[in-house]
């Protein structure tokens, strides 16, 4: 009947309302002769409306219809409206799988073997899918028989006959089936080979755990033994034939598709290794070579196809080796670093869509199970499973998992597996990204049940199930151990002291006992505190753990809940703000110095959950806090303390910026431009020591002559002071200028002069909870047997007639630090022609200059030091870098206003932009010299006390590899690259320093 134009037919409005998105095309479809039996029934409309798209099944089932021979259509078509059982399959499966829909335009009659329905059809193992696939002999047959197969599998699929686990077995087993049949095959096509040789297919990955994807690579390991009277040379060279070739029936493409890539990269050496070995060659290969990823991957090792004695025995053999993988050294390092790296290598603009690898992915829920089962299965034999799943519920009934989270796992991960099962159905390709068409994401949501609003349904679950992933696959390694120490549920199952023991062991804990009790000191008892404890702690625990000293991270963390765990602000700072926790855990478990630093007044950790509260003070603020402090204050220790405890405050805020930038969080990368990272801490530490001294240098003159000093007095910077480029560790290096005021005698003055000198140093070094600041001055002339303070006059007539040219050199770094500005300026303004010497040095200079740097070398070095390890005085270290810098800047200071700069980094940028010394030279030096720095950053983080080499305890060595970007178990790269950048920058210097004429 024609619909009268222009108002829409009575087929158009009921297409659209059972779901059809392009009613006007399904309506011409439906027109077709070939349809004209069915097109008004409303059986058909109600269960195409019931697929997950409409418009796709209805396309599908027409191209079947066209294909099947006209005497057989309407058998399909009186079939498909009597039999609701092949209805529902049917154009279930053609609503849901494009790819599925091809094959059977294709290969029409195939169709019938969705007709069957009986007890067996519903759950086929390996037997039946074997007698589906009897009749392949080649690869296009192969091809065709597994397809027919996955069409049964796939409807029982989308009809929700089976559920997500069972599909993802049946796919194992149809795997199995079709590695069977693929070695059949190529065994009969070479039965001399097959004579020589007993062969067995070992499936590893998804397959082994018999949770297979519907497109996955199915992981494969070969092992071969020579049948007896063949050499065994001779029987692997048969035996790789005939894997290859069996290979190929799977994976290559032909006229009727590909199957799926049998990938046999999991085998010991991985491509480079032969892809073929005898049971002795692998079991030597995994005794003394394998990686703790490849006893990882053993874990789901399954015998499916050849030779069913010798793949039980590799079954056998390698199995006790997987429960001894926890027992490795860096163990737990080790997997972590695996799924960083897997994270690290998603594509920016992938992550986001990524299901399996991303953040709150599947490959978390794996990866923990994983770990628990290497940690526990060694004594435990009930956890192992090589499937998810079942691993997680026997988990969970062990009490290693506490059981609500194993219940939100089982179900987001159940959640994830079954979207991508649907997204892989439809072109039967393999991806694990989430579409983002509309179209395509309407048709995965309404194949997952979602019918009001598919693509906002979606969304939502998904994002939802993803968080809890997030959220859950690490706290399940620590909440159970929380569990075990507070006992507040009775009858719940959980972990023995000792296996709580052993997973802290595993998880990176020196002593698993501490930790125990510090864990039951923290989370006990129904209090409102320890039941935030409880909340917090699984994540941080997870946060030590990333570090090189857990237990530290612990131990301070319980010292600092003890010390503010009273106050209300503490516990609701970490749990509310997000970033506070996780900036706690890094700065208490990256070394001592930050921790000891926080403890002396543990009410500074606030700073971690303020935005801007990593951010150093400006020099200017802080001055105008000291010195307010000091104007209050009732005398000059009172003070000096509160302005040492304003410096501790900012040398906490300073560290913890540096590790946390060094270290970064999950919301935030670590510091890429590491230069910068050096130049924020150097600045901030002069100018916390310039403060300092500037509020010493006040109460001092407050304490005995009230607001003036009988002469003007000035503190000049020198060495890494004037250059802002202080480590934690370094001496404030100084000059001290007076000039008597006007009626003050000499004597007066000078003795007043050296009288606040005095008072400041004592005042700084005091004993007390803060660190002292440590005030040298041998860089005075005639050095310390020279007089402390000199007036201006007394400066200029000793530099006119006694300066030595490393004088001069060291003056480079003068610059005034406190007191007073103007005679601070004028005492720079003397100094300057001999730092940048008119016309530059003369070569008797430039002599001396290398002399003193070559005697530096051969006397200052410590006995026993690794000169290639050392940063300061090192091949290539920080005196190689400045001493070549200062050579130019005395050279051409005097032409190149650039050079004329106390900062070593902005000098050498200052040469290079001058053409003094080529671009690829000034990198080479500035990056050893911003590694060296950080290196002597590291040392003092660490172990709370200046160094310059690398420390020799594994440990400290570990944590300072961590700052400086090494993941666990790389020490040796480390090194290895400290040493290469260094030797590239001495390289440098013996041509710029001690070669060429600069």
């Amino acid at each position: 009947m024609t619909a009268v134009p222009g108002r829409r037919s009575s087929t158009f409005t009921r297409l659209l309302r059972h779901g059809f998105t392009d009613p006007s095309a399904a309506e011409r479809l439906l027109e077709l002769d070939d349809l004209a039996s069915v097109r008004s029934d409303p059986v058909l409309f109600e269960a195409l409306g019931a697929t997950a798209d409409p418009d796709l099944a209805l396309r599908g089932l027409v191209r079947l219809v066209e294909a099947e021979e006209e005497g057989e259509r309407q058998v399909l078509l009186d079939t498909l409206i009597t039999a609701k059982p092949l209805r529902d399959r049917l154009l279930g499966v053609l609503g849901a799988s494009e790819a599925l829909g091809d094959h059977l335009a294709r290969h029409p009659r195939d169709w019938q073997a969705l007709v069957t329905y009986e007890a067996v059809d519903l759950h086929p193992g390996v037997p039946e899918f074997e007698r589906g696939l009897a009749d392949a002999v080649d690869a296009d047959s192969l091809r065709v028989a597994y397809r027919r197969c996955l069409l049964t599998l796939a409807a029982r699929d989308v009809c929700g006959t089976t559920g997500i686990a069972q599909t993802a077995a049946e796919l194992a087993d149809l795997a199995t089936a079709t590695l069977r049949a693929a070695l059949a095959i190529a065994r009969t096509a070479a039965p001399e080979d097959a004579a020589q040789c007993r062969l067995a297919v070992i499936a590893m990955g998804k397959c082994g755990g018999q949770e297979l994807n519907y497109v996955s690579d199915v992981d494969v390991i070969f092992v071969a033994e020579a049948r007896d009277g063949v050499e065994e040379h001779k029987a692997l060279q048969a035996a790789t034939r005939v894997a290859a070739h069996m290979m190929r029936l799977c994976s290559e493409t032909t006229a009727e598709g590909t199957i799926w890539e049998v990938d046999a990269n999991l085998r010991p050496e991985g491509r480079n290794g032969p892809l073929v070995r005898t049971l002795s060659s692998h079991l030597a290969y995994y005794q003394r070579w394998a990686k703790t990823w490849e006893f990882q991957a053993l874990l789901k090792a399954r015998a499916v196809a050849g030779d069913p004695e010798l793949g039980a025995d590799y079954v056998d053999a390698v199995s006790p080796l997987v429960w001894q993988a926890a027992d490795r050294e860096n163990f737990v390092p080790d997997v972590q670093q695996m799924r960083r790296r897997v994270v690290d290598n998603i594509p920016a603009d992938r992550i986001d869509r990524e299901l399996k690898l991303g953040p709150g992915g599947l490959r978390d829920v794996e990866f923990a199970v994983q770990l628990l089962q290497l940690v526990h299965g060694r004594s435990d034999a009930s956890l192992r499973s090589g499937t998810t799943l079942e691993a997680l519920r026997a988990l969970a009934d062990g009490g290693y998992v506490g059981r609500a989270d194993a219940a939100q796992l089982d179900e987001a991960y159940r959640f994830l597996r079954s979207m991508e099962h649907r997204i892989q159905l439809y072109r039967l390709r393999r991806t694990h990204l989430v579409p983002e068409g509309e179209a395509d994401l309407r048709r995965l949501g309404r194949s997952l049940g979602m019918r009001t609003d598919p693509v906002g349904e979606l969304n939502k679950a998904w994002r939802r199930h993803a968080s809890v992933v997030r959220r859950l696959h690490e706290k399940i390694f620590y909440r159970p151990l929380l569990d075990a120490v507070a006992q507040l549920a009775p009858g719940e199952s959980r972990l023995s002291a000792k296996a709580a023991a052993i997973r802290l062991e595993a998880l990176g804990y020196a002593d698993p006992a501490a930790a125990l009790r510090h864990l039951e000191a923290l989370s006990s008892g129904v209090s409102r505190k320890a039941a935030i404890q409880r909340t917090l702690l699984p994540v941080l625990l997870g946060w030590f753990a990333d570090s090189a000293d857990p237990d530290a991270g612990l131990l301070g963390f319980r010292k600092v809940s003890d010390a503010l765990g009273k106050t209300p602000w503490y516990l609701r700072l970490l749990r509310d703000e997000g970033a506070a926790a996780e900036n706690l855990a890094r700065v208490l478990s990256a070394g001592r110095l930050a921790p000891d630093l926080l403890m002396r007044a543990p009410e500074a950790v606030a700073i971690l959950g303020d935005p801007e509260g990593l951010t150093p003070r400006t020099r200017e603020h802080l001055e105008q806090e000291v010195l307010a402090a000091v104007g209050r204050a009732d005398g000059a220790e009172s003070a000096v303390a509160v302005v040492r405890g304003v410096r501790r405050r900012e040398l906490f805020r300073t560290t913890a910026a540096d590790i946390i930038g060094s270290y970064g969080t999950e919301d935030s990368p670590a510091e890429q431009d590491l230069g910068a990272l050096v130049d924020r801490v150097g600045s901030a530490v002069t100018d916390l020591n310039a403060t300092t001294i500037a509020g010493a240098l006040r109460a001092a003159v407050r304490e005995r002559w009230g607001d003036t000093l009988p002469t003007r007095f000035a503190v000049i910077g020198m060495g890494r002071f004037g250059g802002h480029e202080l480590s934690y560790g370094s001496d404030a290096d100084v000059l001290f200028v007076h000039r008597p005021r006007e009626g003050v005698s000499d004597e007066e003055a000078g003795n007043a002069a050296n009288a606040v000198v005095g008072e400041m140093r004592r005042l700084l070094q005091l004993p007390t909870a803060d660190p002292p600041l440590l005030i040298d001055a041998d860089l005075r002339p005639e050095g310390r047997t020279g007089p402390m303070v000199r007036t201006l006059k007394s400066y200029e007539a000793y530099y006119r007639r006694w300066s030595l040219v490393w004088e001069s050199q060291a003056l480079l770094r003068a610059e005034h630090m406190a007191g007073d500005a103007e005679l601070g300026a004028e005492f720079i303004e003397l100094v300057d022609p001999l730092r940048y010497p008119a016309e530059g040095l003369g070569e008797d200079a430039v002599r001396e200059i290398r002399r003193l740097k070559a005697r530096m070398e051969s006397e200052r070095m410590p006995r026993g030091a690794d000169p290639t390890l050392h940063a300061k005085l090192g091949r290539g270290g920080l005196s190689d870098v400045e001493w070549t810098v200062q050579l130019l800047q005395m050279q051409h200071g005097w032409a190149e206003p650039g050079l004329r700069t106390t900062r070593t980094r902005e000098a050498l940028a200052a040469a290079c932009a001058a053409g003094l010394i080529p671009a690829e030279d000034a990198e080479m030096l500035d990056e050893a010299w911003v590694l060296a720095t950080r290196v002597r950053n590291a040392v003092m983080l660490v172990r709370g006390r200046p160094g310059d080499t690398f420390p020799s305890d594994p440990r400290e060595l570990a944590a300072v590899g961590r700052y400086l970007g090494y993941e666990p178990g790389h020490v040796g790269d480390m090194l290895d690259d400290y040493r290469r950048i260094t030797r590239r920058a001495r390289a440098v210097v013996e041509e710029r320093f001690y070669g060429a004429v600069v």
